[in-house]
């Protein structure tokens, strides 16, 4: 967790029953809106990589992208979005991952990374982890080395970040929510 981690937790606005009863929707909208907020966010991501010599940050579609490019920016590397199938304009891989009704797929272009390149995946929350597996094996399979997954919010008790563990990747959340916050 990072140092900034229960300041930015409390910016975090828990909307109850939405999108249907019984969920905690964790809403960033306020997160964005507080300048101060939203710089410790991007610091929090930059202090701890700005020492692990990436060449990209591969930002999962679409509020990966927020945190992702600011963040490649600072750390001087490159930014590679990870879309929804059917967005991106180029030759695409693509991976499909199961979602609690149905499944979904996200594609990389093809050309994205070289053999090796060093390669951190963001996006802002982790729940299933089903779609940071489904980056993961994409960047593998592009000839990436995933060096972690990071996200701003972790909720560890629907089990997606000790199952993207249990894959091999680490897992960085600046902050984390159980159900009943």
């Amino acid at each position: 967790m990072s140092i900034y981690g229960d300041y930015i937790k409390s910016v975090i606005r828990t909307v109850p029953d939405w999108p249907q009863q019984g969920v905690n929707f964790r809403d960033i909208t306020p997160l964005l809106q507080n300048s101060s907020a939203f710089r410790k966010l991007i610091d929090s991501f930059v202090h701890r990589y700005q020492d692990m010599e990436l060449d990209a940050i591969a930002a999962i579609d679409a509020r990966g992208f927020i945190i992702g490019a600011p963040v490649a920016y600072e750390l001087g590397c490159s930014f590679v979005p990870v879309r929804k199938k059917g967005k991106l304009p180029f030759r695409t891989i693509s991976e499909t991952y199961t979602l609690e009704y149905g499944q979904a797929e996200v594609e990389l272009h093809s050309d994205a990374f070289r053999q090796g390149d060093r390669i951190l995946i963001m996006d802002d929350l982790i729940a299933t982890g089903g779609t940071m597996l489904a980056a993961a094996k994409l960047i593998t399979r592009s000839g990436g080395q995933v060096v972690e997954t990071a996200t701003i919010i972790d909720l560890p008790e629907i089990g997606g970040s000790a199952r993207i563990r249990e894959a091999g990747f680490g897992v960085f959340a600046v902050c984390s929510f159980n159900e009943d916050e």
